[in-house]
């Protein structure tokens, strides 16, 4: 049964990504999900939500399935008016937690975000847009993010080279010794070899946070290992998640004693 319900999947050309967005789960538990041995194991709601993605009312009409050109239209048609009516509902949901001004603010980046896209010939801005995605996702890590956005705020006449929104005096340290870094920079007085040494310490200070990383995630799955075995437990799931976290603090805190 589950063979035929993968084959169907690829006749109808529906990937594992797409499938998850209509089941509203996420791609690895679609995974899980087609690795069962029967999809009477599935949720009930998600087995009735992709019944009614493939026009079947129950497992024995999974075998009767012929998929062609009207088919595929029909399946289609039901799975990309489910998730445009998922995505305007979460969106929806997620505009309204914001304030009026918030929401306008939300708006015109999403805008202006989409213009970019649509207008780059070179298609250099999805590469720019990846970087952009990695710097938001670095601000709780990098206080000095925000000063670097002030700065360019400031440099591009957006906003006054006297306001101070964050830190005051470490944001004056800051963009003053950008500034510098800048100017050094369009006036052609960094030369590739006179920073060369700098560079190579840059990335080795990148390297060993890395190893630390690394070092850090290997200490913690060794916790989560031994306190799933001390628990009894054979994975982490939302019923045990809290006491297999706290488990995880008692034993890293014995080493620490």
């Amino acid at each position: 049964m589950m063979e035929k319900i993968d084959i169907i999947l690829q006749e109808l050309g529906i990937s594992k990504v797409r499938l998850a967005k209509y089941l509203g789960v996420s791609r690895q538990m679609i995974y899980n999900y087609l690795n069962m041995d029967d999809i009477n194991l599935w949720p009930k709601e998600k087995k009735m939500k992709f019944f009614q993605l493939l026009n079947i009312k129950s497992t024995e009409e999974i075998k009767k399935i012929k998929v062609n050109a009207d088919y595929i239209l029909l399946v289609e048609n039901r799975l990309n008016h489910n998730v445009k009516i998922t995505n305007i509902a979460d969106r929806d949901f997620e505009y309204k937690s914001f304030n009026k001004k918030d929401q306008e603010l939300l708006n015109d980046i999403i805008q202006l975000l989409r213009e970019k896209l649509g207008d780059d010939k070179s298609r250099e801005i999805p590469n720019v847009l990846k970087y952009l995605h990695h710097f938001l996702q670095a601000m709780e890590t990098s206080k000095e993010l925000k000063y670097m956005l002030a700065y360019i705020s400031k440099a591009t006449g957006f906003s006054e080279p006297q306001e101070f929104l964050f830190n005051r005096e470490q944001q004056f340290i800051f963009e003053s010794i950008l500034y510098s870094a800048m100017t050094l920079f369009n006036n052609g007085g960094a030369s590739r070899t006179k920073i060369a040494e700098s560079h190579k310490r840059f990335a080795q200070e990148i390297e060993h946070k890395k190893e630390q990383k690394l070092s850090r995630t290997q200490e913690l799955n060794t916790a989560k290992i031994q306190a799933l075995k001390e628990l009894g437990y054979i994975e982490i799931n939302e019923h045990n998640a809290r006491e297999v976290l706290e488990k995880i603090a008692e034993i890293q805190s014995r080493k620490i004693a």
